[in-house]
């Protein structure tokens, strides 16, 4: 019932979203991941919200520049 690029995980060509599926794709995400825990940890401890903003703002753009299809 699945198509085949999601029962054997492999990346399939013709797929419109190839690189979401690739190992560096993954491990980008795996990433970012670990930067929102930290920024967000960083958030809880200092709850200001100056801070909290730029600390979102910041991580949101560090975020698209980690998962750049560019690089």
């Amino acid at each position: 019932m699945l198509p085949d690029w999601m029962v054997d995980r492999e990346p399939d060509a013709s797929h419109p979203h190839r690189r979401r599926f690739t190992p560096r794709y993954r491990r980008k995400r795996q990433l970012v991941k670990v930067i929102w825990i930290c920024s967000g940890l960083i958030m809880i401890l200092s709850p200001a919200l100056n801070l909290t903003l730029t600390l979102i703002l910041a991580t949101s753009f560090l975020s698209f520049i980690v998962l750049d299809e560019t690089a």
